[in-house]
């Protein structure tokens, strides 16, 4: 329609707390939308921690959430 505003989704909020992470790459395999990436910078714990590179594709699914063992992601609507 003609002057219709087009309501656009924001991103959700990714929380990722790099010190409880151990580098499981759980969510790296259950997220649909593949949001996580392997980072290229190694932590002082010796792996390559996760990163969410792509938070604007989070269907807000929860699944790296609920299935983290360590409780290291955080998902929060961006809201929109």
């Amino acid at each position: 329609m003609k002057g219709e505003r087009v309501k656009k989704k924001k991103a959700a909020s990714i929380h990722l707390n790099q010190k409880w992470c151990k580098g499981c790459y759980i969510c790296l395999e259950v997220c649909p939308k593949k949001v996580f990436e392997k980072s290229s910078k190694v932590s002082d714990k010796g792996f390559n921690p996760v990163a969410a590179s792509h938070p604007e594709l989070c269907t807000l699914c929860l699944q790296c959430e609920m299935l983290c063992p360590d409780l290291a992601i955080r998902v929060e609507n961006g809201g929109g």
